[in-house]
């Protein structure tokens, strides 16, 4: 019988290259072992801890999410894709586990503490996240979470949430494992880490005229200041994009080093920009063709709303028994 395995991922609009590395790629070639009954979520409820004052353009979001992770690979007939507010049994349970989860687990988890102050958020949504993710990932029983590194207190949480309904009521839940993987760190076009919130990304969507003028600006080796000075490629944000989409990356290192006069920044922004917009030009197209048919992408979504509501209504019969609730 294959494990279950539950993702997901936030519609706050076009995924970036850190998006499609860090996690969606990863998605497509767990789905192409065939290991897993996968669901990947569109959390559209964990967007609003942040956006919920303005939630004019969230739909037209959910519809560039579930477009992204179909033009990426995954496959509907192979991975149930959904919408989470689609499927209200996620509501119910994250109510009865917020019942008997200490208020000091969900202070005490990292993201709550950093985020808090630099976000300034305040709300019970944004302190109840983890346990809205905990609701999400046991309500699949899910064996796994794919997830980075960084995430792996929110499963720990989950874990921990699982045994303690477990000691309560009852085997009910398995205690789901984080699967961590490899992946690149994707710099932005700033240096940093690739995020929407530095406005550094580059969009896996973007027409190939927009990614030629991101790459462009682009900060590269800060000691090389003329054209013939020598570099230092372990030091640019953009050789760092080469090494992920240029398979002949090693041939492009010893110029740079050596401050050849036939070798540059700027022509090394040139071919980064072709590798990217070659490689995901399928992508594009295929998006921008999902994209045009809004009623075949509900067609979609609506199929595995079904299938992820049916097993999640299995589950929370279980979780209603086990607690001796009112069963009408």
């Amino acid at each position: 019988m294959a494990k279950v395995l539950l993702s997901g991922m936030q519609p706050t609009g076009k995924l970036h290259l850190g998006n499609f590395e860090g996690a969606l790629k990863n998605w497509v070639e767990l789905q192409e072992t065939g290991k897993y009954d996968m669901y990947c979520c569109i959390v559209d409820w964990h967007s609003l801890t942040v956006d919920a004052e303005d939630t004019s353009n969230l739909v037209d979001r959910i519809y560039d999410l579930a477009a992204d992770y179909i033009a990426s690979g995954l496959d509907p007939g192979r991975t149930t894709i959904f919408v989470q507010s689609a499927v209200k049994q996620h509501a119910e349970l994250h109510l009865l586990l917020s019942m008997i989860t200490p208020l000091g687990w969900l202070q005490r988890v990292p993201s709550y503490k950093e985020k808090s102050d630099t976000l300034n958020l305040d709300n019970y949504g944004f302190l109840g996240y983890p346990l809205l993710q905990a609701a999400d990932i046991l309500i699949y029983l899910a064996d796994v979470v794919p997830v980075g590194k960084d995430q792996a207190p929110h499963i720990e949480l989950t874990r921990e949430i699982a045994r303690r309904f477990n000691f309560l009521y009852g085997e009910t839940f398995p205690e789901p494992k984080a699967l961590f993987t490899k992946f690149a760190i994707v710099p932005g076009t700033d240096g940093r880490k690739m995020s929407k919130s530095y406005g550094n990304d580059i969009c896996m969507g973007d027409e190939p005229d927009e990614i030629r003028k991101k790459i462009s600006g682009m900060f590269t080796d800060p000691e090389k200041i003329y054209k013939g000075d020598p570099g230092h490629p372990d030091k640019c944000a953009v050789y760092m994009l080469q090494q992920i989409y240029n398979a002949e990356y090693k041939e492009i290192c010893e110029p740079c080093k050596k401050g050849q006069s036939d070798w540059g920044c700027v022509k090394c922004k040139n071919l980064l920009a072709d590798m990217i917009i070659d490689y995901f030009a399928d992508f594009r197209n295929k998006r921008k063709e999902l994209l045009s048919d809004k009623s075949g992408l509900d067609g979609i979504l609506r199929r595995g709303a079904d299938k992820a509501r049916q097993k999640a209504e299995e589950t929370m019969e279980r979780v209603r028994k086990a607690m001796k609730l009112y069963l009408s």
